[in-house]
């Protein structure tokens, strides 16, 4: 978790808090929505028990029955290939809902593991469709935020296939500067929940290599690590790295 701006745990809620007073709605499906719409999503959400380090939302294969709404912690999925590999495919973090790929085969095609102690709201995808024929604003939602994941594969895609390795790390970097700035806290100051090992593996290299590159830009200044905690000393000279204009 980030460590300035609200607070350590200022994106963990109370169970009971309802979507109208959750401090991430915005981020999240409500977005546009009347309060009484909001009352009647409320109603069918599932405010589940927090899930420990380690512990998976579901596996690999699992049922499809609703989808996540991440409230605060941190989640990775991977999917295992055929000879048994791992291969991390997105690090969530609150505001945002996963399992959405699963909707259209009904199975959800890779697993979601917490990475530190998270708190969801479960959304019952049928009791979410028949609210949506009432409240079209869920729709609109839910193409917009299936539209922002699909293109989020397309630009890893172009990461992993055209940048080298320093470009990857820079655009990582900078996509947690930006999604962390998003939620209130400092775009320039956070934890990464997630292992070098895990960031490697999302990002196509050797974990020797992403701890090669973290040591080269503290050398030239770009950044300070201090184990998972991060301070971004030069956005811009991130930015210029791997061609990003603006965020």
């Amino acid at each position: 978790m980030p460590a300035k701006g609200p607070g350590k745990n200022a994106l963990q809620p109370q169970v009971k808090v309802a979507c109208q007073d959750c401090n991430l709605f915005e981020l999240c499906l409500p977005i546009g929505l009347q309060d009484k719409d909001l009352s009647r999503l409320d109603d069918i959400i599932n405010r589940r028990t927090p899930l420990q380090r380690g512990q998976h939302l579901f596996e690999m294969g699992d049922d499809f029955h609703a989808i996540y709404a991440l409230r605060s912690g941190s989640i990775k999925t991977y999917v295992i290939s055929d000879d048994g590999r791992e291969q991390i495919t997105a690090f969530y973090l609150p505001g945002e809902l996963l399992g959405l790929d699963a909707i259209n085969a009904l199975k959800h095609p890779g697993a979601a593991m917490a990475l530190e102690t998270s708190s969801i709201c479960e959304i019952p995808y049928d009791n979410l469709e028949t609210l949506g024929d009432d409240v079209p604003g869920l729709h609109r939602q839910l193409t917009r935020i299936m539209s922002k994941e699909l293109l989020q594969e397309q630009n890893l895609l172009s990461l992993l296939g055209k940048f080298t390795v320093e470009e990857r790390i820079a655009a990582f970097l900078l996509n947690l500067s930006q999604r962390f700035e998003e939620r209130g806290f400092s775009p320039k100051e956070f934890n990464l929940s997630m292992s070098r090992h895990d960031i490697a593996n999302y990002l196509g290299m050797a974990v020797e290599t992403v701890s090669r590159v973290f040591s080269r830009f503290q050398d030239d200044g770009i950044l300070s690590a201090q184990r998972k905690f991060i301070q971004l000393h030069d956005l811009p000279g991130l930015k210029a790295m791997c061609g990003c204009i603006g965020r």
